[in-house]
């Protein structure tokens, strides 16, 4: 145990100690500057040298302020102004964006390391992965939860069999979204720029897209309930939203969400054997609980928050990129995610049950 401890943080999988890869920042919200920022600078293979925003008044003054070398605006980086300073692209946007700037970044020979979920719907995220596969540049979706440590533990402890065969899952992400940002016109509650909802669009896609990489299976079907109760979410169908998942070999997992709720994150898988939880969950320092018998271990890790669940994703990232290891959550693992959150909605529209291929 004491051995399995001290290798808690050990990234299993690095392949490259050494080089360094520069990104161009797009998309300059609270999220891009106070998080991904930092976490690249802090990161051992990646280094920020351009940052991408509506106007280059505003792009130059944030490159000043986080002594980023140079700042230029969105039609700047369509025009392709800056190409020859930056490796890859990070693209932090709203949904429905995503995909103008992964096609200029594919013309440009740039990776690109695209925020969740991929798209706004599934025909632009399948156009997403068309560009950068026709492109031969590589496509990451940042799913920070796959390289969190406490994930990567369970992975492995659900892989050698601690709980038996998996039964059930319950997933649950949920956060005050009002409180958080008090704009009832902010764009994830406009449904042209988030895409086909808010909550599992947002926030279920943790539950769901966390449970795909623990299990190492996919949903076969889904059925769905949807409810908008507050004046905000007039224009969108899942306020909450609550979901019954059957995974391959009948695994069973109940997923909820909600962005005008008490914040809370947690994600258990039960089996045959034995129960491992993840709680807190998603919204940084992610704790993991495991229990088998009579034994139950807890491993908190207060100082693994958002910021460097981030720098392990950009690490992993960059370690792909300048390495020659495969990208697991790619574009067709983030397709993937797209078509499920599509039945989900589909689901609860028609009020049954949806197959999912």
């Amino acid at each position: 145990m004491r051995e399995w401890i001290d290798d808690y943080e050990e990234r299993t999988w690095q392949t490259t100690e050494s080089g360094t890869v520069r990104y161009a920042l797009i998309g300059l919200g609270w999220w891009t500057i106070d998080v991904a920022l930092p976490a690249i600078e802090s990161s051992e293979l990646g280094d920020v040298s351009v940052l991408v925003s509506s106007s280059t008044e505003k792009a130059t003054r944030l490159a000043d302020e986080n002594d980023v070398a140079r700042g230029i605006s969105y039609d700047e980086f369509h025009d392709g102004a800056a190409s020859d300073e930056y490796d890859a692209v990070y693209i932090g946007t709203p949904n429905a964006y995503h995909l103008e700037y992964v096609e200029t970044a594919a013309e440009l020979d740039k990776a690109v390391l695209c925020e969740k979920p991929m798209e706004a719907t599934v025909d632009r995220a399948e156009a997403m992965v068309e560009r950068c596969e026709t492109a031969d540049v590589p496509l990451m979706i940042a799913y920070r939860m796959q390289t969190d440590p406490a994930v990567q533990r369970a992975r492995e402890l659900i892989a050698d069999g601690f709980v038996g065969d998996p039964v059930s899952v319950y997933g649950h992400n949920s956060q005050p979204l009002l409180e958080m940002i008090p704009d009832p016109d902010q764009w994830r509650l406009d449904p042209d720029l988030s895409g086909y909802g808010t909550s599992v669009m947002d926030l279920g896609i943790y539950s769901i897209n966390t449970t795909r990489y623990l299990l190492r299976r996919e949903p076969v079907s889904v059925q769905s309930e949807m409810a908008s109760n507050h004046e905000a979410f007039a224009d969108m169908p899942d306020e909450r939203a609550s979901s019954l998942f059957v995974f391959e070999d009948d695994v069973q997992m109940i997923s909820t969400a909600s962005q005008n709720a008490h914040e809370d994150t947690h994600l258990k898988i039960t089996g045959t054997d034995g129960q491992i939880e993840l709680r807190p969950a998603f919204h940084g320092e992610c704790s993991l609980h495991c229990s088998r018998g009579d034994v139950s271990v807890t491993v908190e890790h207060d100082s693994f928050d958002a910021e460097r669940e981030m720098e392990e994703e950009f690490d992993y990232f960059a370690d792909r990129v300048l390495g020659d290891g495969d990208i697991y959550p790619d574009g067709r693992h983030g397709l993937q995610d797209m078509r499920i959150i599509e039945a989900v909605h589909e689901s609860a529209e028609q009020g049954e049950p949806v197959a999912l291929e």
